[in-house]
């Protein structure tokens, strides 16, 4: 007879054995197999599969949404976002690997793995990430050559573990550096999925229009109405341009000039520039860019009369800061008297971090900003101590809830046009709450609000919302 400790472990290995449905052996087998792990990884889900990356490219998880949009990028770079000051690029696996993934909401948190690849940092949205799994590296299996739903180049190989097959990653290939050929594939490849896509959004839009007999039914929309629904998805793909009742008359109206443009076959938008051309005539007057004399006289002509001793004005939007200065020169042009106070937002981190640095060019020192304007010690013109001190920049979401103090000028041109139907609502709601009985609103020349109680008055080309 051996000892206790002997009978308990024959009593444990004899237990396991039976819960396990597993021989001693088996059993014995597994245990070295767990004492060696040598491989962990982190697994995850696209599409209803399952995957996994090797955890020590995986910096951390997160969950975001929101992704600030970066023109002129591939359609799987949803955009940038703010790594607690580190600015990263967010790219969405499933775009990547052409996979089908359910109607995006804007405002929903996306599922993200933060990856580090050599120097690179990068957030990659998932399905779903479900947890670390300890393997043997040598039990990885290289993949098959019939593997279809990803590129094969981009699998290190597959690995069975607790009763999932997974799909091993190789994370450094697809984020590291590639040669210019191997780019421009990746670019035609993004591009003709792309187009995949439209074609087939199209093809579903047209067949349910249809009769199941293949008779037209009796609401058929139009074709022109069809066109500018696609017009629309593809505003909103490309550059995150919503088509509301914020934007709809313009949409229709530049719709027309584009079809006469480019003929009744051609209106489609293929790609970025397309839409960006499309949009073009869009654009406020001014916007991005220094103010012409004759159109600040516009916009100071449109403000009210006001003897209040403290101004302030919500800029949301206020990208490079141009509209923000400019607005701060005016205000203490039109209310010499008055304190002014100019709250510049946006979401855009380099350009809100960049704006309290900017200088005039020679052109625009010479002009209406002249009285508002120093000479540095180089040469440069810049805006005087009091202008400087009138505006704040920071970096900050419209759509959330800000502290700011009871408003009385809201400029807010081409921002509402860029958030979605809901949170075109919200902002909206936030304008109403926060402005003075005397506030009013300017939105973007091509951009119409409703807010009950508030009327649209024309100022010369200026549009005013007062209530």
């Amino acid at each position: 007879m051996g000892t206790i400790q002997d009978k308990l472990s024959v009593l444990a290995s004899t237990t396991e054995s039976a819960e396990s449905g597993l021989t001693n052996e088996q059993l014995d087998e597994e245990k070295k197999k767990v004492a060696v792990v040598d491989y962990k990884m982190v697994t995850f889900s696209l599409c209803g599969k399952d995957y996994a990356i090797d955890i020590m490219k995986v910096k951390e998880i997160a969950k975001a949404g929101r992704f600030t949009y970066v023109p002129n990028t591939l359609p799987f770079v949803l955009g940038v976002y703010n790594l607690r000051g580190d600015i990263i690029p967010i790219i969405d696996l499933r775009l990547f690997f052409n996979i089908e993934i359910p109607e995006r909401d804007d405002n929903a948190l996306e599922n993200m793995l933060i990856v580090t690849v050599g120097e690179q940092t990068f957030g990659v949205v998932v399905d779903a990430i479900d947890k670390v799994v300890g393997i043997q590296k040598s039990t990885i299996q290289p993949p098959h050559p019939l593997f279809g739903d990803i590129n094969i180049k981009y699998i290190y190989g597959v690995v069975e573990a607790e009763r999932h097959l997974y799909i091993l990653l190789d994370i450094d290939k697809i984020f590291g550096v590639r040669t210019p050929e191997e780019e421009r594939e990746m670019a035609e490849t993004a591009t003709a999925q792309m187009k995949k896509r439209q074609a087939a959004a199209i093809a579903i839009q047209q067949q349910r229009t249809a009769s199941p007999e293949g008779v037209p039914a009796q609401a058929v929309p139009e074709k022109k109405e069809v066109d500018l629904n696609f017009i629309a998805d593809s505003l909103k793909n490309f550059k995150k341009f919503y088509l509301t009742d914020v934007n709809r008359d313009w949409v229709k109206k530049r719709y027309a000039e584009w079809e006469k443009t480019r003929g009744e076959d051609k209106t489609q938008l293929q790609s970025d520039s397309d839409a960006e051309l499309f949009l073009k005539p869009f654009y406020s007057r001014c916007n991005e860019t220094w103010w012409t004399e004759d159109f600040a006289e516009s916009v100071a002509k449109a403000l009210p009369e006001n003897s209040a001793k403290n101004i302030v004005v919500w800029n949301p939007g206020c990208g490079k800061g141009y509209e923000s200065y400019s607005l701060a020169c005016l205000l203490k042009k039109r209310y010499p008297n008055a304190k002014i106070k100019v709250y510049g937002h946006d979401v855009d981190l380099l350009s809100v971090s960049n704006a309290p640095l900017m200088n005039l060019t020679d052109q625009a020192s010479a002009d209406w900003y002249q009285p508002y304007t120093t000479k540095t010690v180089s040469g440069d013109f810049t805006f005087s101590k009091e202008i400087k001190d009138s505006v704040m920049f920071e970096y900050h979401d419209c759509v959330h809830t800000n502290n700011l103090p009871p408003i009385d000028i809201i400029f807010a041109r081409d921002v509402l046009s860029f958030l979605s139907e809901d949170s075109q609502k919200t902002v909206l709601t936030d304008f109403n709450e926060k402005m003075k009985g005397n506030g009013v609103i300017i939105v973007g020349d091509n951009e119409n609000i409703a807010i009950p109680g508030w009327n649209k008055k024309q100022s010369g080309s200026v549009a005013v919302y007062s209530k």
